[in-house]
């Protein structure tokens, strides 16, 4: 898959280089070895598939190829990467107008349209840093009817940014500009690692895998490749580990601490959670100060701000740029006036995703970093200062106990605990046997093939496969990792002759079982109460799971929890579901926009119990919000496409938006010929 390469492109050489650009802005890199790994391996003439399609002239694309194309040559945000690109819009739009039939789309596509898409599906993905580099500037003017040539010139100009990427971040780091962590090797979940059952300490009813997986060796395997990875390239030992996910436990403290690795990182709810089970004062305990724990000498602990870090990473992406720096600076102010008595051991920790958030924000997210930096270099009392500056200038405090969890509610459950990720965890934990197993009874076996055999269980070991087993992500390339993760494990059964088991052959993943968009499934009319007022009232209407809508980033502070829509011959319906109960919304701060793309924007203000007639639309607000559009008035003959967005504003600021990428697409059928083919 193509998502190295391409983040490569938009988001890992100009962050540094922006920050760099500011004295007194101190910005951690967090580098994760494997990902560096893909970049080299990039760099030594390595492809993926998008590549290899988009190398391949235009007039010598088979039908296979185009389908191929057409299915992900727009994997990218539609408002922020395509729709701003004329070209590219032109022929996403084409796409859209054959609506499933891909077949159909092939026909309309000329060769020029073909090489254009080719180009623009790679075009988008440079940051606007660099496009005006003479190699590739003069191909956004063109815009279209591009050349094989243009082709080639975009595609070894890729290469030449990626080969870009580690010499800045040694150059930076050896002038001082930035600092940089890393985090284990194949970022695994450290905690599951040493022992599974780790789980129970945040969900103690959490159900585990048929096998107890216990090889803290393991996780030591991680730590230590990963400080060789960054000795490797900067020449000293990495002096601060982000643990995958913020994952931490006491004995993963005390393994970074023996490590020699002097500061790490979770989330604020994982202090929490340590804290107050344990002590009767928990609220004493700050999340804005570094922390110590028993066992981990010289190890500082650090909370990240869940406030702050998510609305930079969720939040003012939507937002204009100067009233999201307000809001920010405003919020760090605020703190500052809280904290006013023990400013010398205050700390604010913002830490985020440090890619996928960009592709949400207006121009790659330069325009909020500038801003943002700027202002924070001009503010007297603010200081930015990194965590290896605090690790040695700041006293810390002592730790009663420390729970196991992640900065995703403070547990593991994203994980280990569902079907799939079970089934997993228990195919690892055989492969992983075998391997020892051999390692143990074959003296021998060359050591460079026992070598390759652990590199495939600890590659097998990341967490990212099971961020997408589960339900809690989605993603359009699910049963693509589901595969990857059994080739690794087939892998190391073939590199030392063993006959992989047969499970190895069936898919973990549970295509379409569990989707997050359900389409409707018959016409139904709803009353409009604001209540459920029977159980089947919405049964058959289409839904979208806000839950398990969460892709590459997961956010922990939803306020809409999940949204239906279900049509009859004259209206249009929508009902709205809250993920803390009406409290979360029914507190006369909010107010909600339905965005019908291309069409209008209605505006809903959740009062409790009353019926808000606008004519052409109605709503009420009771334990969930009923809502009802009159068809005629969404679409000229009452049918047709139907594309909406659900919208949360605080003020006239977006603090939620649903769904994050694509609108819901609703088909409405001409009156009396509603047809729905059940199974």
């Amino acid at each position: 898959m193509p998502w190295v390469r391409l983040h490569g492109l938009k988001d890992y050489l100009d962050m540094p280089l922006l920050a760099s650009k500011f004295p007194k802005i101190k910005v951690t890199f967090n580098l994760v070895p494997s990902l560096l790994d893909q970049i080299q391996m990039y760099c030594e003439g390595y492809s993926d598939r998008h590549l290899e399609l988009s190398r391949i002239s235009a007039r010598a694309l088979t039908d296979d190829d185009k389908l191929e194309i057409l299915s992900t040559f727009f994997s990218a945000n539609v408002h922020t990467m395509v729709e701003p690109y004329h070209r590219y819009y032109q022929l996403y739009r084409k796409r859209e107008s054959s609506s499933t039939d891909l077949h159909l789309a092939i026909d309309l596509f000329s060769v020029s349209e073909w090489r254009d898409l080719q180009v623009w599906s790679n075009l988008v993905w440079i940051d606007p840093s660099f496009r005006r580099e003479p190699a590739i500037q003069g191909l956004y003017s063109k815009g279209r009817d591009f050349t094989e040539e243009d082709k080639d010139v975009l595609l070894n100009f890729e290469m030449d940014i990626l080969g870009r990427i580690i010499p800045a971040y040694q150059k930076l780091y050896q002038e001082k500009k930035i600092d940089v962590s890393f985090t284990p090797y194949y970022h695994p979940i450290l905690p599951l690692l040493v022992d599974s059952d780790s789980a129970r300490e945040a969900l103690p009813n959490i159900a585990l895998p048929e096998h107890r997986f216990q090889n803290p060796e393991d996780a030591q395997w991680h730590i230590r490749e990963s400080i060789n990875k960054f000795s490797g390239l900067f020449g000293e030992m990495p002096r601060g580990m982000w643990p995958s996910e913020g994952s931490l436990s006491s004995d993963i403290l005390k393994m970074l601490a023996d490590a020699g690795i002097i500061w790490t990182a979770t989330d604020e709810e994982v202090l929490r959670y340590s804290v107050f089970r344990k002590d009767a004062e928990g609220a004493r305990y700050s999340p804005h100060r570094p922390y110590s724990f028993v066992g981990s000498p010289g190890l500082k602990i650090f909370f990240r701000d869940r406030g702050l870090s998510d609305k930079i990473g969720f939040v003012y992406s939507g937002w204009e740029t100067e009233k999201a720096i307000d809001d920010f600076i405003q919020n760090l102010k605020k703190l500052k006036e809280f904290l006013k008595g023990s400013l010398d051991k205050t700390i604010v920790p913002i830490i985020l995703d440090g890619e996928n958030a960009w592709e949400y924000y207006k121009n790659d997210g330069i325009d909020f970093l500038t801003k943002l930096y700027q202002t924070l270099s001009e503010d007297n009392e603010l200081e930015v200062i990194t965590l290896s500056e605090a690790s040695s200038g700041m006293e810390a405090t002592d730790l009663p106990s420390f729970t196991a969890g992640s900065w995703i509610n403070h547990n593991f459950r994203v994980w280990i605990g569902h079907r799939e990720d079970n089934a997993a965890w228990d195919i690892l934990y055989e492969a992983r046997k075998a391997v020892s197993e051999h390692d143990q009874n074959n003296s021998g076996t060359e050591a460079d093939r026992l070598a390759q055999a652990w590199r495939q269980i600890h590659i097998a070991e990341g967490s990212d496969w099971c961020w997408w087993y589960g339900d809690e992500h989605q993603s359009d390339y699910s049963e693509q990792f589901d595969t990857l993760f059994r080739l690794h494990i087939k892998a190391a059964y073939d590199i030392l002759g063993i006959t992989p088991p047969k499970i190895l052959s069936k898919p973990i993943h549970r295509s379409g079982a569990e989707a997050v968009i359900s389409g409707p499934e018959a016409l139904l009319t709803p009353i409009l109460d604001g209540l459920l007022t029977h159980y089947y009232e919405w049964s058959g209407a289409g839904y979208y799971d806000c839950a398990k809508a969460g892709g590459a980033m997961h956010r922990t502070d939803r306020i809409m929890d999940g949204i239906h829509f279900a049509y009859d011959r004259n209206n249009f319906y929508i009902r709205l579901d809250f993920a803390n109960g009406p409290v979360s919304i029914d507190s006369g701060k909010y107010r909600i926009i339905i965005d019908f793309q291309d069409v209008c924007q209605k505006e809903i203000v959740p009062v409790k119990g009353v019926l808000n007639d606008h004519g052409d639309y109605r709503y009420i607000y009771r334990n969930i919000l009923e809502s009802e559009f009159n068809r005629g008035g969404l679409l000229p003959a009452g049918s047709g496409k139907l594309k909406l967005y659900v919208m949360v504003l605080q003020g006239e600021m977006v603090v939620e938006k649903w769904p994050l990428d694509d609108p819901i697409v609703v088909e409405i059928p001409e009156k009396e010929r509603e047809i729905f083919w059940q199974v």
